[in-house]
């Protein structure tokens, strides 16, 4: 029995070495690194346009500073190079320095949102993107069974694929680039005259112009014949006076 009790002494003392060693030659699990914004766009591919505008203006950098900081989180839209390509031609080439970093702005919400989340927010939904008034540019959503579409009130498409959906970052592609509607309005000048209005009211100055020009007036003929007849009538009595006393 002591021969037992010492057997199974040393097999659980020899367990413990084997653990032991085990634990110190086991590689630690190797750490996970910082969240890569535009890493997950070039890896999944066809974003080439839109990481050219978030490395040009930058919010790219700041996003990715951001996520380290936030406890909102941020929400991407990621147009595909498709939806560059759908533009009009000559659209983004029109655009100020401060244009494009509002337009690349204008797909980035200040918090994490499912496609879930983005069923039920209330409309707007604020962008980091702002104009020159500091008032901030909204996107509004509608959906239902995760069939989220997205509008900027100039177009509106379907939110297809989740690229990243864990808090503090959410990434979806859309098939169209968001063009803030702010950039379409433009101040209403004062209504000019049609040109069917500008050729009458030419005409109309033409035939005053030649009419004092040429000549006088429908009044003033009239008038004139009017003296013309009272002259008549007394020429008139004048002779017949002359008859009679002749």
């Amino acid at each position: 029995m002591a021969s037992a009790l010492v057997s199974s002494t040393v097999l659980s003392v020899f367990l413990v070495l084997i653990a032991t060693v085990s634990a110190q030659t086991a590689p630690a699990p190797a750490p996970s690194g910082p969240l890569n914004f535009t890493g997950i766009l070039d890896k999944n591919g066809q974003y080439t346009y839109f990481l050219r505008f978030l490395a040009d203006t930058q919010v790219g950098s700041q996003v990715q500073i951001q996520l380290n900081t936030t406890t909102e989180g941020f929400t991407v839209f990621a147009p595909t190079d498709n939806a560059f390509n759908n533009l009009k031609p000559g659209l983004i080439n029109s655009l100020d320095p401060q244009k494009k970093v509002e337009l690349v702005l204008y797909h980035v919400l200040p918090k994490f949102y499912t496609l879930n989340d983005l069923q039920f927010v209330s409309n707007p939904v604020r962008t980091q993107a702002t104009g020159q008034d500091g008032a901030a540019y909204g996107l509004n959503f509608t959906g239902q069974n995760n069939q989220v579409n997205v509008s900027s009130g100039v177009v509106e498409t379907q939110i297809n694929n989740a690229l990243y959906q864990k808090k503090p970052l959410a990434i979806y592609q859309v098939d169209k680039v968001l063009l803030p509607e702010a950039f379409f309005e433009a101040s209403s000048p004062a209504a000019a005259p049609s040109p069917a209005t500008k050729k009458a009211s030419g005409s109309k100055s033409n035939s005053t112009a030649s009419s004092t020009a040429d000549g006088p007036s429908a009044s003033d003929n009239s008038g004139s014949m009017g003296r013309n007849i009272g002259m008549g009538l007394v020429l008139g009595l004048a002779l017949a006076c002359m008859g009679f006393l002749s």
